[in-house]
């Protein structure tokens, strides 16, 4: 793995260590626990190659596994469009951002913002109204929905797309080595539809990983919980805060834990929200097309029936997820990932990049029950500065609110996912660009490492290679 590569891929990490600005007492995250080497229990995995996101927990039984392989191969698979003898597998669009789910969650890694001249893929532009919608969700726009789809079957115009252009930030570290910042700029083109209604906010995001989210989902809510101090009571500078999310099962808001703003509740209905929205096809949690009233050829396209996607296909997709692997440390024992750890702790990243969890009995996947877990991330939102903020209010989640990103995997990025893009929309190039850009509550953070000397800048992304 060439080092100058990964150290961009890891940077995402410490990018998003300094998601909270981190002044709260980080004496729970020892540097034993920091250098964790099974980041996932029980269900770590020891691969380092470009599958190393996509391996199924290595402590699967043999039925598990099975129906692992079964939810790998509808997950990488495209989908077609109706009608098709394949009844099983038709229904795409017809507006959708691409035909698969590893199309934008590519070896079950990270999306990244299109290249000059492409149309989004794995980045997805999600709108809001000023108002909400039903339940608190974010409002859709009244011409084009919840999400800009830039492609379509035949016959049915694609919405359009997007142009990202950027403006360079120039700016040095205290021992006088320059940095260069890019800010996107955002510019709608081919709208097929008409305006975007005045008032819709947009919010670019890639898309995430989906390795270990079924270890995320089985973290007891107590101890998301145990470090939630929205109204910072303890003046410490952090006010990491739950999003509070509509279940659509349950029919009640419940704890977001998943997403760029912890704005869905579990596995499922993160899915079913990429079925409906960024493939177009529907699920029993989220039914019916995603066509609006102005798109009438749209409304007029043949379906795949109702539902789309069977719910046995579903929720094996679902479990597929649920069951990847997590994929082990390395480089342990390194002096330079032994002091990168301590300057990860003496910065106060550890403070919202929570190294430990241990989850609860998951009943359903005893695989996941009571394991002993190192993902860096509260879960919270955190206020993450102006520079970060977008255009949309996502349930509790303020423009400038963000999750604490795992970070577990970090710097094997480069290795599966081919870039080291990171942040919510992609903007950093690597880790460094990431920590750069954070202010609000990581501000401190950020200035911490604006002052490290060039060795323990070093140090430090060893550390987070090391991940």
């Amino acid at each position: 793995m060439n080092l100058v590569s990964v150290n961009a891929a890891v940077l995402g990490a410490l990018a998003l260590c300094l998601t909270g600005g981190c002044t709260r007492d980080a004496a729970s995250s020892s540097s034993e626990t920091l250098l964790a080497a099974h980041s996932g229990g029980a269900t770590t995995v020891s691969s380092t190659d470009r599958h190393a996101f996509s391996r199924p927990a290595a402590n699967l039984d043999v039925t598990t596994r099975a129906t692992f392989s079964i939810g790998n191969a509808f997950f990488n698979s495209p989908w077609i469009v109706a009608p098709a003898s394949a009844g099983a597998r038709d229904g795409l669009g017809p507006l959708f951002n691409a035909r698969s789910c590893d199309a934008c969650h590519n070896n079950d890694g990270r999306g990244r913002p299109p290249e000059h001249g492409e149309r989004p893929v794995s980045l997805v532009i999600q709108f809001a109204t000023p108002t909400p919608g039903t339940n608190n969700e974010p409002g859709a726009d009244p011409t084009y929905g919840v999400n800009l789809n830039p492609f379509s079957i035949g016959g049915v115009p694609a919405e359009g797309t997007v142009r990202i252009d950027h403006r360079e930030i120039h700016g040095s570290f205290a021992d006088g080595e320059p940095y260069t910042l890019l800010a996107p700029e955002y510019a709608f083109e081919e709208l097929a539809y008409g305006a975007i209604a005045d008032g819709t906010g947009f919010s670019p995001r890639v898309a995430p990983s989906v390795f270990g989210m079924g270890l995320l989902e089985a973290i007891p809510e107590s101890q998301i919980l145990e470090r939630s101090d929205p109204e910072d009571r303890d003046a410490d500078g952090i006010s990491g805060k739950p999003n509070r999310v509509w279940d659509h099962r349950k029919q009640k808001m419940v704890l977001g834990r998943l997403g760029w703003k912890a704005n869905q509740p579990d596995i499922a209905h993160q899915t079913a929200a990429a079925f409906s929205a960024e493939i177009g096809m529907s699920t029993t949690l989220r039914p019916g097309q995603s066509c609006t009233s102005a798109q009438n050829q749209c409304l007029a396209a043949a379906d795949g029936g109702e539902p789309e996607i069977s719910d046995e296909i579903f929720q094996n997709i679902v479990r597929y997820q649920r069951t990847l692997g997590v994929p082990a440390r390395r480089d342990l024992d390194a002096a330079n990932v032994r002091h990168g750890a301590k300057l990860f702790e003496s910065a106060q990243c550890a403070a919202c990049h929570r190294s430990t969890f241990v989850t609860g009995e998951v009943p359903d996947e005893p695989a996941l029950s009571n394991q002993t877990i190192h993902p860096f991330t509260d879960l919270l939102l955190h206020d993450m500065g102006e520079a970060l903020a977008d255009n949309r209010v996502d349930f509790d989640a303020a423009p400038n609110e963000w999750r604490t990103p795992p970070l577990w995997g970090l710097g094997l990025q480069q290795v599966v996912n081919g870039h080291t893009r990171l942040l919510h929309d992609g903007r950093a190039r690597d880790i460094q660009e990431a920590v750069l850009w954070h202010g609000g509550e990581a501000q401190e953070s950020r200035d911490s490492y604006l002052a490290m000397t060039k060795k323990e800048r070093e140090a430090l992304m060893a550390f987070l290679r090391s991940l």
